[in-house]
């Protein structure tokens, strides 16, 4: 009994003093003072895999371009290609554009407000479902990003073994510690808190406000890297530079336009040559079947209609 008066302390502590904490050193970002779901879903989107300062720059100009869902539902997708420029994994802008349609025909514009139903949209995965829910809806749910599972790892080393194998262990942590108010900037607290101190590699620990609560303050463990499967390519570099490069020069081309194979391939490629053909179509192929290029002609490419 008194143990588990101990953990419900030091959690009330815990949530005090990051609350504390993120009420001077919160980063100031325009989609947390949003209320529409529309937009915050697009900055959940865009944030997945894209660096803040990114996201701090195009936000705007895409909302300016498609302000509603309605207008990225109805839009041609090569404008909405088009205005990915920057972000990179262009899919995204699919799946985003996906959503939208369906978001619009099946439930007049409306954006589900469950966890559950979100995570039946396209591009819609546990993590931006939760964040969604939580930041647009006001649910009372965990969020746990890159950031969030680092810190809780940190502040509950002992769990760090089971994890590693089952990340749900992350979630159910991060469930214990949501306050029965505010979860959503109880979430953005933690998130500020992973990206600016508890960082990975040389946390700033001195400047962490759970300094006196963490057990692995000032001795973070230095745990080897997984040995990744190599990515398919061509000269060390990895085919989604490469489907980058061509969806990139077809951006430049005007509306009704397209290119020829061979050309396209010189763009991309900067040492193109014959003996690259099998390999230069095979990755066409790929970006046809996500829907990211459309082939007119055998010898005609574009960005779809």
């Amino acid at each position: 009994m008194k143990r588990m008066r101990a953990g419900e302390k030091r959690k009330r502590t815990i949530r005090a003093a990051v609350l504390k904490w993120y009420r001077s050193h919160g980063r100031e970002l325009p989609w947390r003072h949003e209320r529409n779901p529309y937009r915050i879903l697009v900055s959940e989107i865009m944030l997945q895999q894209t660096q803040v300062s990114r996201v701090l720059l195009l936000y705007p100009r895409f909302l300016q371009r498609f302000p509603t869902l309605g207008h990225l539902a109805v839009a041609r997708t090569s404008s909405v290609i088009k205005a990915w420029r920057g972000m990179g994994y262009n899919n995204r802008a699919l799946r985003l554009q996906q959503l939208a349609r369906r978001v619009a025909a099946e439930s007049n514009g409306l954006l589900p407000r469950s966890v559950e139903a979100l995570m039946l949209l396209p591009g819609i995965g546990r993590y931006t479902a939760h964040a969604v829910a939580c930041l647009a809806f006001g649910r009372r749910v965990p969020v746990v990003d890159t950031n969030i599972s680092r810190i809780l790892r940190r502040l509950f080393p002992s769990m760090s073994s089971f994890t590693q194998a089952n990340g749900n262990d992350d979630w159910a942590r991060a469930a214990e510690l949501l306050p029965r108010r505010a979860a959503g900037t109880w979430n953005q607290a933690l998130m500020d808190l992973g990206a600016t101190v508890c960082v990975a590699s040389s946390p700033r620990c001195d400047q962490c406000p759970l300094l006196s609560l963490c057990p692995s303050a000032h001795r973070v463990s230095r745990t080897k890297k997984r040995r990744t499967k190599p990515e398919s390519g061509r000269s060390g570099i990895p085919n989604r530079i490469y489907r980058g490069r061509i969806v990139e020069a077809l951006r430049a081309l005007g509306r009704g336009q397209s290119m020829t194979p061979g050309t396209l391939a010189r763009k991309a490629v900067d040492d193109f040559n014959k003996g690259d053909r099998g390999w230069f179509d095979s990755v066409l192929e790929s970006l046809e079947r996500d829907g990211l290029i459309r082939r007119r002609t055998r010898s005609r490419i574009s960005l779809p209609a």
